[in-house]
């Protein structure tokens, strides 16, 4: 079984726990921080994936880290997964149970990059667009500025784009030249 799959079903697992437990919202917090924690640091991402490390070991490194911080659900599935041998796909099962998540809660994220940073209105209208397009009950906007984009934004939304940046439009319309069609 992929490694994809299998994240996501222990996600869903997880999920159908904290439901039933009526601690949806801080499993979905704790997954968050936990998704965080390992993307952010490579050291554990590399001890979680290493077959050579001890299970307990990596089961009391995961402890020390997330131990008080997280829920008794999510400590004992994060020791459940470790136990299983599967400790290298916590990442992807955190990442998937936010994504099972949100698909319930109708929550859908916007990825904006623009030059420069977005104003309060521009992002409104953003949010706006993409609820009446999408059909979401919430969006959550994720900013990136790249100022070779010279100006305009590139929104991205699950596997739509939306190029509306400058630095596109001049290049189709150097390829248009090039073409000879202007």
């Amino acid at each position: 079984m992929s490694e994809n799959k299998a994240a996501s079903r222990y996600a869903k697992s997880l999920l159908d726990l904290s439901t039933e437990q009526n601690a949806l919202e801080e499993i979905k917090n704790d997954m968050v921080l936990v998704e965080q924690i390992i993307k952010d640091s490579s050291e554990l991402e590399a001890i979680l994936k290493n077959p050579i490390v001890p299970l307990d070991k990596k089961a009391g490194i995961l402890e020390n880290i997330f131990g008080a911080k997280v829920h008794q659900i999510t400590n004992t599935f994060m020791k459940l997964v470790v136990s299983k041998g599967r400790s290298a796909i916590l990442f992807g099962t955190a990442k998937a149970f936010i994504a099972q998540y949100n698909a319930i809660k109708g929550i859908i994220t916007a990825d904006v990059t623009s030059a420069v940073e977005l104003t309060p209105a521009s992002r409104a209208e953003i949010v706006a667009i993409v609820k009446k397009e999408m059909g979401a009950k919430e969006v959550v906007v994720k900013e990136k500025i790249n100022s070779k984009l010279i100006g305009g934004f590139i929104l991205k939304v699950g596997d739509k784009q939306f190029d509306a940046s400058i630095s596109s439009g001049l290049s189709k319309l150097k390829k248009e030249f090039a073409q000879g069609i202007v």
